[in-house]
């Protein structure tokens, strides 16, 4: 007896989707998934928002998101590119390593013609994207509107978000 393929069922009707990207995180590494995923939503034509939070803050400050790093100390994945040669973590906290792996995965990015945070988020919002910055986030790190790329649309609360969003597939990176 074969077991039938389970099909998820999207609906044929993607009117009124919408994709609620929550950017938690500031490595580089973890700059890039809310990104692409929200890019790929809005070339199928879904509305996105990213909403900023913690250190994801970074991403959207002007005086941080073009420098955000990649800290390969923790990352039991980490291999050298196109090999499957692990890194040993004994030599990740040894200084300059992070410098090393964030120059590697710049150039790695570059190389396929990915563009920068900065230059990435503007994509977004030129494609119809909503950058949300969150409000206890700003508050604790005492930052304003001022320090915001100016396409941000708001500093908002998790509340107000959460309304905006009512129905959406909610992804948190």
């Amino acid at each position: 007896m074969t077991t039938p393929a389970i099909v998820p069922n999207f609906g044929s009707d993607d009117t009124g989707r919408k994709m609620a990207i929550i950017c938690s995180k500031g490595n580089l590494d973890m700059a890039y998934p809310g990104l692409i995923l929200g890019n790929a939503a809005l070339g199928e034509g879904i509305e996105t928002h990213l909403f900023f939070t913690f250190w994801g803050f970074d991403m959207i400050i002007k005086s941080r998101m073009a420098d955000l790093q990649f800290s390969p100390a923790g990352n039991t994945a980490m291999h050298l590119p196109g090999t499957n040669a692990h890194i040993p973590q004994a030599v990740m906290p040894v200084p300059g390593m992070t410098s090393m792996a964030t120059h590697m995965l710049k150039k790695q990015l570059d190389d396929l013609k990915i563009p920068s945070v900065p230059d990435f988020l503007e994509q977004i919002v030129a494609a119809g994207g909503h950058l949300w910055a969150c409000r206890l986030s700003a508050d604790m790190n005492k930052v304003s509107e001022l320090d915001l790329r100016d396409d941000v649309e708001g500093i908002i609360s998790a509340s107000d978000f959460i309304e905006m969003t009512e129905g959406a597939q909610l992804l948190f990176i």
